[in-house]
């Protein structure tokens, strides 16, 4: 009876929508839509060109497809004998940086998070800084030098080990939890570790899982540090290095080739490729492994960023 009564409440507390209410949804529907595809048009026309014939994307009018369909493309990327090994070292330190980074973060974010530390303030304003003033290249390689990380996979994961920009939303998102939650802990005899790893760790999933988003994607996305520390070492090089490299030959190969010639093969089938056909299907390939991993913490990363920037 109180579930039907509830029921008919809810009826007539319905009013019909008036005329500016249904202008208003449609153009919310036309706008989202619109948003929708701008946003997804890049992707899809890079995709189109990543599977048209190199020759025929330059002359222009490639869309949402292909216009003569063609895996050779992909053929060039995948070619090289060290790109297999080079995605392994990618996926290495974008696991492996990625954990030890959230984790290093979360503990800092606690620490400065708590009132009853006295060098909170401090501590605070220091890492602040540091996304002010930067020491610059040369300070920086001569310290990664003398640290012994030049040639060394702890290179990639070290010098970001803390993010100041993740270290404050998570810091904003603990400091937002419940304090009685951790003082009833400590009345049961809990200590620092056991409401850092019981409690906070799990109930900060939602920024925990945003952080990782950002870290990785920083990961997997970085190669200039590959060419800085450890271009010498080819055990060492990551997918997005020898993309980078597989770009500057083919500009180097189509320098020694007139633009003339290049435009009066357009359309004919062939094995050639063009710069603007490899860039296509290397932001395919290098992009792929994010767009997969994307959709698992897509509810997440929405709850972090909100709940994470509610207080600074």
């Amino acid at each position: 009876m109180a579930g039907l009564a509830i029921k008919r409440k809810s009826k007539r507390s319905r009013r019909p929508m008036s005329m500016g209410d249904r202008l208003f949804e449609y153009g919310n529907f036309l706008f989202l839509t619109l948003l929708m595809v701008v946003t997804l048009y890049p992707f899809l026309n890079t995709l189109a060109v990543s599977f048209n014939n190199a020759s025929d994307s330059i002359r222009g009018g490639i869309y949402l497809m292909p216009r003569i369909w063609t895996l050779e493309n992909y053929k060039y990327v995948l070619a090289e004998a060290t790109i297999f090994h080079a995605t392994m070292i990618s996926v290495l330190r974008t696991v492996i940086g990625t954990a030890v980074t959230v984790f290093c973060s979360a503990m800092v974010a606690y620490t400065i998070s708590r009132e009853e530390y006295v060098l909170r303030k401090f501590v605070t304003i220091a890492f602040i800084l540091t996304m002010y003033i930067n020491g610059g290249l040369i300070p920086n390689f001569l310290l990664i030098r003398d640290l012994g990380l030049i040639d060394s996979f702890w290179v990639y994961i070290f010098p970001g080990l803390i993010g100041v920009f993740n270290l404050i939303i998570i810091r904003s998102f603990i400091e937002g939890l419940p304090e009685s939650i951790l003082e009833s802990a400590r009345m049961d005899g809990a200590g620092e570790y056991r409401n850092f790893f019981s409690i906070v760790l799990p109930l900060s999933t939602p920024v925990l899982a945003t952080v990782a988003l950002f870290s990785g994607v920083y990961q997997w996305n970085q190669w200039f540090d590959v060419f800085l520390y450890n271009s010498s070492n080819v055990d060492l090089s990551t997918l997005q290095y020898e993309l980078q490299k597989i770009l500057q030959n083919s500009n180097a190969s189509m320098t020694s080739k007139s633009a003339s010639d290049a435009f009066a093969n357009a359309g004919q089938q062939g094995s050639g490729v063009t710069p603007f056909a490899i860039r296509a299907t290397m932001t395919i390939v290098a992009s792929l492994p994010i767009i997969m991993v994307y959709p698992f913490l897509q509810k997440y990363f929405v709850k972090g960023m909100m709940v994470g920037g509610v207080k600074g």
